[in-house]
């Protein structure tokens, strides 16, 4: 494959992400854990059939390869999972779109914490700038009163660091079988999340349609291209590339349904993405100018 093949990939990977909360808004009955389990269900076997092809036979071994990392990942991905669903579901997408931007500088704060990663000082940089944008966007949704959707938001971008660092706890290098893993956890903690709250599981047909296309489409779709673009597109150009879920989410609900956002919330998105395009601007430097990091005063 080649290099520009991998960055289209992983560009159109971000665009399939991006229409998640355009989806989301067009359930009407389904609660937020009915549409984790059904999401997820169709996510399933759409990853074991690309997994099982990919590999030449059975998708098992690559599963059990993920040993604990993969579990601990997979839980990881619930939260992230359910988190988003909630806060697209309770604040504007704009809104919970620029606070899940925040998942990789507190995977840079886990990783440090949990594996003794070093961070970069680019990296603590862009992370107090981040949370200068996430403070002004919680100000205002506290003032608005979208203090769950914000909660979850942050849930969710909490819940993939963990799962990135899960991956790196192990040196796993294909996130599949640890998605695959967080699928299905996912489909048993939604139902059982929906029992114990009594939301129901059999939700009206449209409700379902829109729960299965995201899963089969949107979620699963957007995966399998990342994993592909991911063998030639270096870490640091993926994080910038994958941001354009991020930049088109708010556009699409702005387009298709009128929602606006409120000044605080768009400048501190601003904020949040500055500090994003930035850490990745660097870090993708750094990798075409290893020298540079070596040079005093670089």
């Amino acid at each position: 494959m080649r290099y520009g093949t991998g960055m289209v990939m992983v560009l159109t990977a971000g665009l399939l992400w991006s229409f998640q909360a355009l989806m989301i808004r067009q359930i009407g009955e389904a609660g937020s854990w009915a549409v984790l389990a059904w999401r997820s269900l169709a996510m399933v076997p759409v990853l074991l059939a690309f997994l099982a092809w990919r590999g030449g036979g059975s998708p098992w071994p690559a599963i059990r390869r993920a040993g604990l990392a993969g579990v601990l990942g997979g839980i990881g991905l619930v939260a992230a999972m359910g988190g988003a669903i909630l806060a697209f579901q309770t604040t504007t997408v704009a809104n919970a779109a620029f606070l899940l931007a925040a998942s990789p500088f507190l995977a840079a704060i886990l990783g440090r914490l949990i594996l003794g990663e070093a961070v970069a000082p680019r990296t603590w940089g862009a992370i107090a700038l981040a949370l200068i944008g996430i403070f002004l966007m919680v100000r205002e949704g506290l003032a608005a009163g979208a203090l769950i959707g914000n909660v979850a938001a942050l849930v969710s971008a909490l819940g993939f660091a963990a799962f990135s660092v899960a991956l790196r706890w192990r040196r796993i290098e294909d996130s599949l079988p640890a998605s695959i893993l967080g699928a299905a956890f996912a489909v048993v903690a939604g139902a059982l999340a929906a029992i114990q709250l009594g939301q129901p599981l059999a939700v009206p047909a449209t409700d379902l349609m829109w729960c299965l296309l995201m899963g089969v489409v949107t979620m699963s779709g957007g995966m399998v291209l990342y994993t592909l673009g991911s063998r030639v597109v270096p870490s640091a150009e993926l994080t910038l590339l994958s941001n354009t879920e991020v930049l088109l989410a708010p556009f699409w609900v702005w387009l298709i349904m009128g929602e606006t956002a409120s000044a605080a919330t768009f400048v501190g998105g601003a904020v949040v993405l500055a500090a994003i395009l930035f850490n990745a601007y660097a870090g993708v430097r750094a990798l075409a100018h290893p020298r540079a990091r070596m040079t005093p005063g670089a």
